[in-house]
């Protein structure tokens, strides 16, 4: 699995954008040259009049490419000159359609965006009331048509820009939320693949130096156990390569059966003696996770402790492996089960870490049984 890159979420707004373009230009343009058709009353009038169309297109067009800010000045500079060149020469009401458009679009680009607008709709409102300096009779149809209804309709449109803004602002948020979301997921899988192979090579590479000395030790007493032990070397090592390409293709799956009688070998071979006590079956769901339980928990006998006697308890709870040799002050947190922990109670379980004088106890235990202590019944060879 790999995360997105941020081109995903700049795709995805730029196909809402283009969908915008296509929906809601054409309506605009023909709704400008409506107006420059109803406004002109003079060919020059439309000389007048068609830059603020002009430029209130090429924001529009701009605005939904989130390229607006290229042409923001231009085209507000634009509108603004013809809207009061509409009052005062051509008597043009809606030459405001400009400023109006290109204005609303181009606060996105202004940090104070509430000084900015009130700017906006100030200027549309003073620059339709200077309608009177040409038209002194009927002054209550002047400020109807060039003031209330300019003003009026130069703050709705401005609010459902900003509302439309909101929206792409929303899509962009939850896109990166997405985004965030397949990261964390490639690093959570990073981990486990990472916690697998410290779990199939860290307990191979341990026990193959185990059996390895153990074979130096044997090779002149008893030379057929050392040729055993070697080719046992040679299995194992030929069996953790098979694992490590099966973890490779997430085809790896652990026996929890073969992975106890695997410790139950180990143990032995280290001249420590175990017995195993079988309650009850486990689910299959949760026996690989106590299966990498238990090879972690053998691994570091091995590794950390002088154990003389481990007992290992299936019930159908969980499992429980309890060992002495623990000397010493109390072990730190190991990583390896520290990982595994968080791994059984992403599945509700519980992965508890004890020491009492020599005795260590590590417990995974699944609800609605628990496994409130550790054995503590007399020890027996189970061999």
């Amino acid at each position: 699995m790999t995360a997105r890159s941020p081109r995903f979420t700049e795709s995805t707004q730029g196909k809402l954008r283009r969908l915008n373009l296509a929906t809601s230009l054409p309506p605009v343009v023909i709704a400008a040259v409506v107006l420059v058709v109803i406004d002109a009353h003079a060919w020059w009038h439309v000389v007048v009049l068609a830059p603020g169309v002009a430029a209130a297109v090429v924001a529009f067009e701009r605005w939904t490419a989130d390229d607006l800010a290229r042409v923001a000045l231009p085209c507000v500079s634009v509108a603004a000159v013809v809207w009061p060149l509409g009052v005062l020469l051509t008597g043009s009401p809606n030459a405001y359609w400009g400023v109006c458009a290109v204005g609303s679009l181009a606060l996105r680009e202004i940090r104070r965006r509430r000084l900015a607008a009130a700017a906006l709709f100030s200027y549309v409102a003073v620059v339709g009331a200077a309608r009177l300096l040409v038209q002194r009779d009927n002054p209550g149809e002047v400020l109807i048509t060039y003031v209330l209804i300019p003003t009026a309709l130069t703050v709705l449109v401005t609010v459902l820009t900003i509302v439309g803004e909101r929206f792409y602002d929303l899509i962009r948020e939850l896109e990166q939320t997405r985004e965030r979301e397949a990261e964390l997921a490639v690093v959570r899988e990073r981990v486990r693949f990472a916690s697998d192979l410290h779990d199939i090579q860290g307990h191979t590479l341990h026990v193959v130096k185990l059996k390895i000395a153990l074979a130096q030790r044997l090779l002149l007493r008893d030379a057929g156990r050392a040729e055993k032990e070697l080719r046992e070397t040679h299995d194992l090592v030929s069996d953790t390569i098979a694992q490590t390409k099966e973890l490779a293709y997430a085809q790896r799956r652990l026996n929890l059966t073969a992975e106890i009688e695997n410790a139950k070998n180990l143990f032995e071979a280290a001249g420590i003696r175990v017995r195993v006590t079988r309650e009850a079956q486990v689910e299959a769901r949760r026996s690989e996770l106590l299966g990498q339980v238990l090879r972690e928990t053998t691994t570091n006998i091995l590794r950390h402790a002088q154990a003389t006697q481990v007992q290992i308890t299936l019930a159908e709870s969980g499992i429980t492996i309890v060992n002495d040799g623990a000397t010493g002050p109390p072990i730190p947190e190991l990583r390896g089960l520290s990982a595994l922990r968080q791994r059984l109670a992403v599945d509700g379980g519980e992965l508890t870490v004890e020491q009492t004088d020599e005795w260590f106890s590590t417990a995974a235990v699944f609800p609605p049984a628990r496994a409130d202590a550790a054995p503590t019944a007399p020890w027996e060879d189970g061999r």
